[in-house]
This record gives C-alpha cells, sequence and structure tokens, in this order.
C-alpha cells in the first residue's frame, strides 16, 4: 500500500471517530437532566409511643426525607419533641407534628393533656361505664345523659325523666388510664370513674346532675360531628305508648244517595176574577168568574 492511501485511511477514521463523538455529545445534551429532588432531615418515631406520655430521645430519630413529601408541622430537630407529653397517640415510624405534642410547660399526666380554656372532670359513677359495656375508651366521643327521679305526686313525667345533657365530650381518662388498652376494651366492672374534656360551664352541669341524679354514657360515632335534637324521655311517654291503643285504618264512609231533585213546578198566570151580582127577589148575591181558565 502506498502512503498516500496510508493517509487517505488515517484521514478517513479520524474524520468519521470526530463524527462519532459530535453526535454523542449533540444526544447528551439533548437529553433531559434528572434533577434530585431536594431532601431534609425530619424527626419520626423509631417505637410507639401512647397517649400521655412524656417523649425521650430513645423515642425519636432523624430520617432524610424528599421535602415535597413532608406533611406540614412535621418537627426536624429531636430536641424540640423531647420531655413534651403526647396529646394524640404516635405509632412507630410516623412523623412526629408539633399537634400531636403538649407545649413543653404543660406539665407531666393527664393535666398536659387539657387545652387552654378547658377542664377536665371526673364522673364518680360506674354505671358511667356499665351502660356501653365497658367500650368506652381514651379519646372517644359519647353524651352524657342525666336520669333525674320524679318529685311527688304532681310530677308531670310520671315518675322520673332522662335528659341528654351534653353531647359530643370528649373522654380524656378511663380511670388512670389516659391511653386505650390493646384489646381496646375495657373491664367495666373494675371502671369507678371516668374523665372528660369539658368546657367550665359544661363542668358545672355535671357537677350539678350528679349530685341531683345519676349521669350516664352514650358512645358515640367519632365521624358524627352534628348536635342532635333531642327531647327528654320521660316515664309518662312510656305510659302513654302501652295505653294508647292501635290506630285502626280508617274506611271511605259511603255517601248517602243523592235525592231525586223535583220536578219544577209548573209555572201558572195569577188567577183573574170578574163578579157578578145577581137579584133573585128581594135577595141579592154574587157569583165569581175566573177570566184566565
Amino acid at each position: 500500500m502506498s502512503v498516500r492511501s496510508i493517509v487517505v485511511v488515517i484521514l478517513a477514521l479520524v474524520c468519521g471517530a470526530s463524527a462519532a463523538v459530535g453526535v454523542l455529545q449533540l444526544r447528551q445534551s439533548a437529553a433531559p437532566q434528572v434533577l434530585q429532588p431536594e431532601t431534609v432531615s425530619v424527626v419520626v418515631a423509631s417505637r410507639e409511643v401512647p397517649r400521655g406520655r412524656m417523649v425521650t430521645a430513645d423515642d425519636l430519630r432523624l430520617r432524610e426525607l424528599p421535602k415535597e413529601a413532608i406533611p406540614a408541622g412535621t418537627l426536624t430537630k429531636i430536641e424540640d419533641a423531647v420531655d413534651r407529653a403526647v396529646v394524640i397517640q404516635i405509632l412507630a415510624g410516623e412523623f412526629v407534628l408539633d399537634a400531636k405534642l403538649a407545649a413543653k410547660d404543660a406539665g407531666r399526666g393527664l393535666a398536659a393533656l387539657v387545652p387552654k380554656g378547658m377542664r377536665a372532670f371526673t364522673i364518680q359513677a360506674s354505671r358511667a361505664a356499665t351502660s356501653v359495656a365497658g367500650f368506652i375508651l381514651p379519646g372517644n366521643k359519647v353524651d352524657v345523659l342525666l336520669n333525674l327521679r320524679g318529685q311527688g305526686v304532681k310530677d308531670e313525667t310520671g315518675g322520673g325523666s332522662t335528659t341528654t345533657l351534653l353531647q359530643s365530650i370528649e373522654i380524656l381518662a378511663v380511670e388512670q388510664r389516659l391511653d386505650a388498652p390493646t384489646e381496646n376494651k375495657t373491664n367495666y366492672k373494675e371502671i369507678n370513674s371516668v374523665t372528660l374534656l369539658v368546657t367550665p360551664e359544661q363542668a358545672a352541669l355535671l357537677d350539678l346532675g350528679q349530685n341531683m341524679g345519676q349521669l350516664t354514657l352514650s358512645l358515640r360515632s367519632p365521624e358524627d360531628t352534628a348536635e342532635a335534637d333531642t327531647r327528654p324521655a320521660t316515664i309518662a311517654d312510656i305510659r302513654f305508648r302501652q295505653e294508647k291503643p292501635a290506630a285502626e285504618p280508617k274506611t271511605a264512609e259511603p255517601k248517602p244517595a243523592a235525592e231525586p231533585a223535583a220536578p219544577p213546578a209548573e209555572q201558572r198566570d195569577e188567577p183573574q176574577f170578574a163578579q157578578i151580582v145577581t137579584l133573585r127577589g128581594n135577595q141579592r148575591g154574587r157569583v165569581l168568574i175566573e177570566l184566565n181558565r
């Protein structure tokens, strides 16, 4: 092969390699660049933290997550959560939200779960729990019923009444438990007190009702937040329902037959008479003659 041919081959190879490199660079520049999402460190629970317990550093850990996937209010520093009481139970691996923790100065125990302006009121009555067979748990919503005995013979209730005193009240504690047991049921025979979260006015109503009558609880659905329109139930209402006879079906009464219409009276003109005077000897008489007959 001549020198000239070798030079031509080398130039061809160089040109081909240059073209290939250029095409590769063009493809790389045209390809969309994948941006890495921005991540931040957030606080998550390393284990379950029950309601009412103080948070420790061992309960928490940091985790790197995309910023867009983090709920609002999530804590980013472990020290911001330590020594704060848990208001709402936190599960293992769950984000630690500021709203689920009491304030730093709220203290420990039940007092930390009572928001500002609210009160914790305890009902000292076993029937408060037996009325729902021990299924009431901390965090449930209940209605409070008040039963009053009749006052004398002239009592319009007939001997007693039951009134819905309060509606949609949160249970703070059952006995000394601030969190629900694992089996989600309590032994109602061992329950003598239930603590409710109420306003100061509602606390006064509960105190009056507990001293004047008997308080019981009615379990409410967590999704049912609307206030029900209720009226007091009385013994007189029960007796009225028992004594009231069953209403007989109404049957349509037969309509009386219509009387035949009287035939129209024949219309005639008023009779007109003419008087003729007659003389028979010394006797005088009169004769009437009907003219329109």
